[in-house]
């Protein structure tokens, strides 16, 4: 899976059970892919270009499961989520009909395009909606084993794949099951995070000697509890806005088990709004106070 994006392990992966699986049905609001490009040639009565239409994709998805498909519904992430939240609420969380979404360009992945593209409050959105869960992918490896994972579900499943190729982390016999790996074990400190911010937390944990937990579906899993209830303390690190964001998460998990830990939560700050600024992604997370720099300087603070 080196040197391949998370989009194109997915499809991939979905276009070679597809091959096998009539039932498997993909719905695109406009938007290509290689792998797409072959299912669309190859296996055309299950492939749905809706158009610009990421609602219709939505409600076509749902009605397609109701007669037993197994439908994913595919754009840009923002747009076939926020977009969509009536659709999803009514349509996935009420009446619990389950299809896997699956938006590209998580966090500041379309970081020229602007607020529009960044999608940094879907987790919070979505995470609070009955019968879906979220997540969160780290890699190219992981992308591939949840397009399996997701296609014979019973609840709905929102993917969430950052656009550009990130760092292979996983090995190919990774296993996924918990919706959480510890890389790294520690009795006092861990770090937590997902998606695009796992490679920054896994070099902070060599610099500063502690743990690491990659948090990749939300709601968690109760058990992570063996994992954390022992430590005295836990950073998180994401690329969302920090209310109700997979920190807020972790912060109520904590409550709920009755555990005391004290928690840093790093992410983006509601103060700071949305971000013009150009010029690349380190330009962006260092407005925002989550690039290395920074990110480095409030774990030395919190672990002294």
């Amino acid at each position: 899976m080196n040197n391949i994006s998370q989009r194109d392990a997915f499809w991939d992966r979905v276009y070679e059970l597809a091959k096998r699986d009539k039932d498997i049905v993909i719905i695109t609001a406009d938007m290509g892919a290689p792998s797409l490009d072959k299912i669309r040639k190859e296996l055309a009565s299950q492939f749905i270009n809706v158009g610009i239409a990421e609602q219709n994709a939505i409600t076509i998805a749902s009605g397609l499961a109701l007669t037993g498909k197994k439908v994913f519904a595919y754009a840009i992430a923002p747009f076939i989520t926020l977009r969509c939240l009536e659709q999803i609420r009514v349509e996935n969380a009420i009446m619990n009909i389950p299809i896997t979404i699956v938006g590209v360009g998580a966090g500041f992945s379309y970081k020229e395009a602007g607020p529009t593209h960044h999608l940094l409050e879907d987790v919070g959105v979505l995470r609070t909606f009955p019968n879906i869960k979220v997540h969160t992918m780290s890699d190219s490896v992981m992308a591939s084993v949840f397009a399996e994972m997701t296609c014979n579900s019973k609840n709905t499943d929102y993917v969430r794949i950052y656009r550009q190729t990130l760092p292979t982390i996983y090995k190919n016999s990774a296993d996924f099951s918990k919706g959480f790996n510890v890389f790294k074990k520690h009795k006092d400190t861990y770090i937590i995070s997902s998606g695009s911010m796992v490679q920054m937390a896994l070099d902070m944990s060599k610099k500063f000697d502690i743990g690491v937990i990659d948090l990749f579906t939300l709601p968690i899993s109760e058990e992570l509890l063996h994992e954390i209830k022992a430590c005295k303390k836990i950073v998180t690190i994401e690329e969302n806005f920090l209310p109700c964001g997979m920190g807020s998460a972790v912060l109520e998990f904590l409550n709920d088990n009755k555990i005391d830990i004290n928690l840093k939560r790093i992410g983006i700050s509601l103060e700071k709004g949305y971000c013009y600024k150009y010029g690349g992604i380190d330009i962006i997370r260092k407005y925002y106070g989550i690039d290395v720099n920074s990110v480095d300087r409030q774990i030395k603070n919190f672990i002294k």
